[in-house]
């Protein structure tokens, strides 16, 4: 009798211990994090302004203007997921807006066609990127950093230091219309959200961008063309850019050569906050979307309480600064520990 018990008391503690539940792996994502955080955030910056967040007015201006940073940081994501970078995505989203503004105005192009050739001309920078990245083999980061420099000067040549405005009746209804309560360019862009998610989720091209960004050595072993991933990303990136010029035509109703300006780091924060690898092979649809959310608080804040923009870059780069230094910290411990 006592060797059975003795016996079974083994047996249980060579046993491997139960598999974490499903809510606690849930709890310890970065996702659940960021919720957490914007939901503290939005309740904190409701209560320090006496409710005025709640006002219809506010929360679709909130939301309005989050589209653009939402698709940026998509835009962002979608080149990290390879392992690289796109320092043109914000001068890229100006350039083809002022473009498909000076198509509606100074060439009588109807809003449709503007809206269209706006993303193409995104793809097709994004695509002469990547193609400059795959035939050169000079590092993206330089790359995207040269393209940054001649689209600026590129955008600055539409129409100068001039406003375009007035350009569609058609698109600033859109910039102002609701569906449902929300912004329909909100809309749009967790619209664009989910196909990005699908791309990479269900089809074989995301797949194959993760398993190059991954480890670009074991996905050419297994058939996948690295440098195809390279270009399509690089063209994705351009194509979402053309988007967010879309969305920044519809909500603004003016556009100058300084749009896109801002938009640089807002890029970087959103999907490497959002859990998103700089190394490549991982990526975080909805991480991104939050962390462009929490962002987008702290724009709120510091208008609200008259916070020097300076102190907000300030928060915000050290935010990201501090999480690639963890990142690096956990990847370094963990590769000693095996």
């Amino acid at each position: 009798m006592t060797s059975t018990v003795e016996s079974t008391t083994a047996r249980a503690a060579a046993a491997p211990a139960p598999a974490p539940s499903r809510l606690r792996r849930t709890v310890r994502t970065s996702e659940f994090t960021l919720v957490a955080l914007a939901v503290i955030g939005f309740v904190a910056l409701t209560l320090t302004t006496d409710g005025n967040m709640l006002s219809a007015g506010t929360l679709a201006a909130f939301f309005r203007f989050l589209a653009v940073p939402m698709i940026i940081g998509l835009a962002q994501m979608v080149v990290l997921a390879i392992g690289q970078m796109n320092l043109s995505v914000g001068v890229l989203t100006g350039f083809c807006a002022m473009v498909a503004a000076w198509a509606m105005l100074e060439a009588g192009l109807p809003a449709p066609l503007a809206v269209a050739g706006a993303m193409l001309l995104g793809a097709a920078v994004g695509l002469g990127n990547g193609l400059l990245v795959v035939f050169t083999r000079i590092n993206a980061f330089i790359v995207t950093l040269a393209t940054m420099t001649i689209i600026d000067g590129l955008r600055y040549g539409v129409n100068g230091p001039g406003t375009y405005q007035d350009y569609s009746a058609g698109l600033a209804e859109l910039g102002q219309a609701s569906l449902v309560g929300l912004p329909v360019v909100f809309l749009i862009a967790c619209a664009v959200a989910v196909m990005v998610w699908f791309f990479f989720a269900r089809t074989v091209p995301g797949r194959h961008l993760l398993a190059s960004g991954g480890s670009p050595f074991a996905a050419r072993l297994s058939g996948v063309s690295n440098d195809r991933s390279i270009v399509l990303a690089h063209a994705l990136s351009g194509l979402l850019a053309g988007v967010a010029a879309v969305l920044t035509l519809a909500q603004s109703g003016s556009v100058n050569a300084t749009i896109g300006d801002d938009l640089l780091l807002p890029s970087f924060a959103a999907p490497i906050i959002g859990g998103v690898a700089l190394a490549g092979g991982v990526v975080s649809v909805l991480g991104t979307s939050l962390a462009a959310f929490i962002v987008r608080l702290v724009d709120v804040a510091q208008a609200q309480f008259a916070i020097n923009r300076r102190w907000v870059d300030l928060i915000v780069g050290a935010v990201v600064l501090g999480v690639v230094l963890s990142g690096a910290i956990r990847t370094k411990l963990s590769r000693r520990s095996s």
